[in-house]
């Protein structure tokens, strides 16, 4: 193959594919030829097969709908270009003879255009309940005229056609586009059911089928339509423009897409964040509401992170962007829905990998029982006495109640509904798996470090030796801290803030190793530090008598000419953690905490908030260990922990469980689950919500598959009119559908 020098590259389709392919793990290489819409993938190693087709297809749609790019993007390095056969190749280097032979390809399926207006704006499900509705006008004219003006018998037939067309407009579109891959699904059975009747007379029952069909379908649009409004208002709280400091100081007005770690951007009040950053002057509050589902105001002052999609709520801000639009929280959080849709629960998978099969099975067998009715029961063929049924006209009936409609909507239509609650209150899923897993959890692991509790540490309290003088204590720490960014650092200097002091100036700072910061604060020489401060020299006495620290305390000390104090620090518990621990119980759900902190700390946090189990001093491979040990006794384990130090044991759990994603990358990569904004009471809504998710499934089940199998069962009999059949169908289908409603209508537990 000839290799390609980075000069040749001229459109955006390379780049795009070639970030693709060096940010997917075991994916070493990509063929494609856009111009036939053919794409395939050379993998080493295990690969999620779904989660790559799924990521591939949005690339390709972006690829497809975007502008050609004249920005700087490079190609990634080591990516190697090449020509074969007229088809692209992209490769991650070039390989070794030995491991290209290990290499797997795999054609992937070109996605289909997405039909953006479809649910979007509510235009689609609007036009088929028009549909409906002129189908049901010109049914109703149909039997009118056939009861009450006999005489025109050209003109109900006529009627009831014309109800036919409008009913059977959207289904035979999806007929024809399924015909074209050689697939065969509802619509097409619908379909041949209405002509079927129409052949032996029964134009009336025709119409009824496809105006309860159309009807169904138009309800099945509004439901995903109202599922993913929560979702839709996402989209449309990102930004489009940012308002940029120049050099020179003035400001510009720019596409968002142009903004670049380290601008400086300027808000005002009311104004949308453009992407995440950094508050360098001004003092606000921020309306996080559309990316965690916490209603209240969060205050921001220079130094506080803020993020995209959020709402400036007090007053004019200079912010430093921190990442690019693209690797925005908003959009970070929107890949990751996007994605969650796609992504289909394995029953879900089931369902959908048996749908033709089981429509020409279905198809089948209706012809077997007209040929078992005609030639083994003798019934009639095609008209029959007045009273009974034609062989025909049992098959079709057949062909209507045996007909998966409700089945197939079962499981997505709790799926989407599960995961627009879910977004609209802060849980994220990747897709319906972690949803139907999640519902099984008996045993949730626990970090404690930035889950359980806050990972800030606060000052609880500030003592000073003589009695008296703490604000000197806290004043003298704030002024050697104030510059430092370590998490005591940070928790003196909010104390300090919080109780009104002014930062000091400070000479002759120099950091002690190991120990400790020492410097002039006024006339005053100060050391701020360990414990060893005041173990040696002539302090060292005095320091032996003092009681050892709590320990679930950090202690700090400062060491004057008159002075002797220290400031003791918490890592905060959350608030919620011990009602979630509780609320589990209850459950029978059993909880454990996993932790590399000291036994004392972890069994004295575990104590205070009610944990059933308290592991501590554990490094990642122990806790990996500590999750198999409860796997191979049959439990299923979720784990909840901040998505980059936990990275093993939420990859060896069940369900894992991530916190933090607004900042945090690997949350959104390794974790099934993502709770938002840090809270940990998300949990126990993503439990629940799981539950109940399951229960809608199981309840739209028995009621599609009891439909199927009680309609079925009479209609084998030969009692069972197309009318009653189709009612019976096309009920359990909407049954299906408001059932999945109330899912997004479900209340928070904790609030009720």
């Amino acid at each position: 193959m000839p290799v390609l020098s980075s000069a040749s590259l001229d459109d955006s389709w390379v780049l795009g594919l070639a970030e693709f392919l060096n940010a997917q793990e075991n994916v070493e290489a990509l063929r494609f030829e856009p111009g036939r819409r053919r794409i395939a993938v050379a993998t080493l190693g295990p690969v999620d097969e779904e989660r790559l087709r799924v990521r591939l297809a949005e690339i390709l749609r972006t690829l497809e709908t975007a502008a050609p790019s004249d920005s700087d993007r490079h190609m990634p390095a080591g990516m190697k270009m090449s020509q074969d056969a007229g088809r692209t190749v992209l490769e991650k280097g070039i390989p070794c003879t030995t491991a290209a032979h290990f290499r797997q390809w795999r054609e992937i399926p070109w996605p289909e255009p997405e039909h953006t207006h479809s649910h979007d704006t509510g235009e689609d499900w609007q036009f088929l309940a028009s549909l409906a509705a002129a189908c049901f006008v010109l049914m109703l004219a149909g039997y009118v005229v056939q009861n009450f003006l006999p005489s025109l018998g050209w003109l109900p037939r006529v009627l009831f056609i014309a109800a036919m067309v409008a009913g059977g407009w959207h289904p035979l579109e999806d007929t024809i586009e399924g015909l074209r891959h050689w697939k065969v699904d509802i619509h097409f059975l619908m379909l041949a059911v209405a002509v079927g009747a129409s052949a032996i007379g029964a134009y009336g029952e025709g119409a009824l089928l496809l105006f309860l069909f159309s009807t169904s379908a138009a309800l099945e649009d509004f439901a995903l339509h109202r599922t993913r409004r929560a979702i839709d208002a996402l989209f449309k709280a990102a930004p489009h423009t940012a308002r940029r400091e120049t050099p020179n100081g003035s400001e510009e007005t720019v596409p968002v897409e142009n903004v670049r770690p380290g601008d400086i951007l300027l808000l005002r009040e009311g104004d949308a964040f453009p992407v995440d950053g950094e508050i360098l002057t001004g003092k606000t509050a921020t309306d996080e509401s559309n990316l965690t589902g916490e209603s209240t105001p969060v205050e921001k002052r220079p130094g506080d992170p803020v993020y995209s999609g959020t709402i400036n709520l007090w007053g004019a801000v200079r912010v430093r962007a921190t990442a690019a639009a693209s690797e925005s929280s908003l959009q970070k959080i929107i890949r990751l829905i996007s994605e969650a849709q796609h992504l289909k629960a394995p029953s879900q998978r089931l369902t959908d990998k048996f749908g033709t099969p089981y429509a020409l099975g279905i198809m089948g067998a209706s012809a077997l029982f007209f040929f078992f009715s005609r030639f083994v029961l003798h019934v009639p063929a095609f008209h029959a006495p007045a009273g009974e049924f034609s062989a025909f006209y049992r098959a079709m009936t057949l062909l209507v109640v045996a007909s998966p409609c409700a089945l197939v909507l079962s499981i997505p239509s709790a799926i989407l509904a599960a995961i627009a609650w879910g977004a609209r209150r802060g849980v994220l899923f990747r897709g319906g798996a972690a949803l139907e897993k999640l519902a099984g959890v008996d045993v949730v692991a626990l970090d404690k470090t930035g889950t359980l509790t806050t990972g800030e540490l606060v000052v609880e309290s500030v003592e000073s030796f003589p009695a008296g003088r703490e604000n000197d204590v806290a004043a003298y720490a704030l002024a050697l801290e104030k510059e430092a960014n370590h998490p005591i650092a940070r928790a003196i200097v909010r104390y300090g803030l919080d109780n009104g002091l002014q930062p000091r100036a400070v000479e002759k700072f120099r950091a002690l190793t190991g120990r400790g910061v020492q410097g002039e604060v006024g006339n005053a020489r100060c050391l701020l530090g360990r414990r060893e401060l005041i173990e040696q020299g002539s302090l060292a006495e005095w320091a032996k008598a003092l009681p050892l620290t709590s320990p679930d305390l950090a202690e700090v000390w400062l060491v004057s000419e008159d002075l002797i104090g220290r400031l003791l620090l918490r890592d905060q518990i959350r608030t919620q953690s011990a009602p979630v621990l509780a609320a589990l119980k209850a459950e029978g759900v059993y909880t454990i905490m996993l932790t590399g902190d000291r036994r004392e700390t972890a069994e004295a946090v575990g104590k205070k908030i009610g944990l059933a189990e308290v592991r501590a001093g554990l490094k990642p491979d122990d806790k990996v260990k500590v999750l198999r040990e409860f796997k191979m006794k049959g439990h299923t384990v979720a784990m909840v922990g901040d998505g980059v130090n936990d990275a093993p044991c939420l990859a060896a759990a069940d369900v894992s469980v991530g916190m933090g994603a607004r900042g945090s990358d690997a949350a959104l990569e390794q974790s099934e689950v993502v709770l938002m904004g840090d809270r940990i009471e998300l949990f126990l809504d993503a439990y629940h919500l799981s539950r109940r998710t399951r229960q809608i499934i199981h309840q739209n089940l028995i009621v599609s598959l009891g439909t199927i199998v009680v309609m079925v069962s009479a209609s084998l009999f030969g009692v069972v009119p197309i009318t009653l059949g189709v009612i019976a169908h096309e009920g359990s289908t909407v049954v299906v559908c408001l059932n999945s409603l109330r899912l997004l209508w479900a209340k928070d537990e904790r609030q009720t």
